[in-house]
């Protein structure tokens, strides 16, 4: 599995990028997942469902199955937030792993970054950011993409990760 980020502060539009190119990915026949970060306290389930009266009642992991999809939920209870090499050994084998989000980890990344967004740029202090995406042409050595152009993001990444099976 090749490994890529997308970095930058919330808000920045990194989810509404990942929308844009997964299907770019997709079309060239690659199988793709997403691993999101998220800083927030999150739940999937719903009180009073059953599974999450299962979780409740202290089960350490709950999975979920139906006709379209399968989901588990790991409780972490009182062990450390995973570290990303964790959450990819969980996955099925695919050809590219997006990353949202872990912004600190040491894997190749791409900054989203608007000039109305009233936030530092990450890549002068991340050596792990290899372009930006931008709305702007911000003074920086690295690569420059349009935010509009999802289909160039793609093909940057691609052949920043080549070779990949497409």
């Amino acid at each position: 599995m090749k490994v890529f980020g997308i970095a930058g502060y919330s808000g920045a539009g990194k989810t509404t990028l990942l929308e844009q190119l997964i299907p770019c990915f997709t079309r060239r026949g690659l199988r793709v997942s997403v691993i999101k970060h998220t800083h927030h306290a999150f739940d999937l389930d719903r009180p009073g469902k059953d599974s999450f009266r299962h979780r409740q009642a202290g089960a350490g992991e709950v999975l979920l199955a139906g006709g379209a999809r399968w989901a588990l939920m790991h409780e972490l209870r009182d062990e450390q937030e995973p570290a990303l090499g964790d959450l990819l050994a969980h996955l099925s084998p695919c050809d590219l792993v997006l990353v949202e989000g872990f912004k600190h980890e040491a894997i190749p990344k791409l900054e989203v970054h608007r000039a109305a967004f009233d936030r530092p740029a990450l890549f002068p202090d991340r050596p792990d950011i290899v372009a930006l995406a931008s709305d702007t042409v911000p003074r920086t050595a690295l690569p420059v993409l349009p935010l509009d152009r999802p289909e160039a993001i793609a093909d940057f990444i691609l052949t920043y990760l080549e070779p990949l099976p497409c």
